[in-house]
């Protein structure tokens, strides 16, 4: 079986890769405009690694008339803030990218394509108190809206032409080694600094509570939802909820300092990033993936942070 990873080289697509080679597929396509594999150091010589960029349409042509995937797994793509930074090349990357791969799939008949969505796609302004499949998506940002875009794209691509098109909406996802800025980072940024001896400033309230997944929950679950019976799959595009109830600030900061010792933490409140931060805290319901595919969490929040250490411990030359 064929099978393509956009995005592969990068944070969650290195650990779809493993994943898939762990369940047998051989020799899965990664295709990244990064084309650097440190980050799959151990299973480099298992994976093919084609360098490319989703905003241009030829590359994305190129690689998948040549490899004829069954699958895609569309996890490339730029993420919050680099996008409200430079919206032109998010719009290229994002939009135009997940078009870019649609359409290449139906031209050279790929089976599935799986998408990589985002809580980010609800806005700030959501009224219900609990955020579920059903929530108006009203983004205020723009990488948020590239998604609600890729997702409907994709329902476009599944009623029009049959694809088995199927996406996943991701909370703040946790791991170490992340370096793009992100509002909601603190999650990563204090176990890993503290990790690291450093000292960290936690700039949100310690009553904040950040709907989070660990890395490895969030590539188990676009690869369970790409693994489920079609006939099971009713909403398409689905929240996915990792510790329920989520940590506050706090919470966090006292289980990172019980597992390093004489981890130094403060607080001091960005007022703009809290603002922005307050919008995404609302519980989430992922009942519909529960029900229609399974999804449970593997890690929660105490797991996610003893497995990050021990990642570091073990694979420091990745997370560098």
């Amino acid at each position: 079986m064929s099978v393509l990873v956009t995005g592969g080289t990068g944070f969650i697509g290195a650990q779809v890769v493993r994943i898939l080679l762990e369940k047998g597929v051989r020799r899965p396509v990664v295709f990244d405009i990064n084309p650097s594999t440190k980050l799959l150091d151990d299973v480099a010589d298992r994976i093919e690694v084609v360098r490319g960029d989703l905003g241009n349409f030829s590359h994305v042509l190129n690689v998948v008339k040549t490899i004829r995937p069954r699958v895609i797994y569309h996890i490339g793509g730029m993420l919050s803030v680099p996008s409200d930074a430079d919206p032109a090349a998010s719009f290229r990357a994002n939009a135009m990218g997940t078009f870019h791969v649609l359409e290449a799939a139906r031209l050279f008949d790929v089976a599935q394509v799986l998408f990589s969505s985002t809580i980010a796609t609800y806005g700030i302004d959501v009224r219900e108190p609990i955020v579920d499949d059903y929530t108006l998506q009203r983004p205020q940002l723009f990488y948020g809206c590239t998604k609600v875009f890729s997702e409907l794209l994709g329902q476009f691509y599944k009623r029009k032409y049959g694809l088995d098109f199927r996406g996943v909406r991701y909370p703040s996802i946790v791991g170490p080694g992340v370096k793009t800025p992100g509002i909601v980072q603190y999650n990563a940024w204090v176990i890993e600094e503290c990790a690291k001896g450093k000292p960290y400033v936690m700039y949100v309230k310690p009553e904040t509570r950040c709907p989070v997944m660990y890395f490895k929950d969030s590539a188990r679950a676009i690869v369970m939802l790409g693994e489920a019976p079609v006939e099971k799959i009713k909403m398409v595009n689905y929240i996915v909820a990792g510790p329920t109830p989520a940590a506050s600030a706090q919470e966090l900061v006292d289980l990172v300092k019980t597992k390093v010792p004489g981890a130094r933490i403060d607080f001091k409140v960005d007022e703009n990033r809290q603002k922005l931060i307050d919008g995404f805290t609302k519980p989430l319901d992922d009942g519909l993936a529960r029900k229609e595919w399974g999804w449970e969490p593997a890690y929660d929040q105490e797991r996610i942070v003893v497995d990050f250490l021990e990642e570091l411990k073990i694979h420091p030359e990745r997370y560098q």
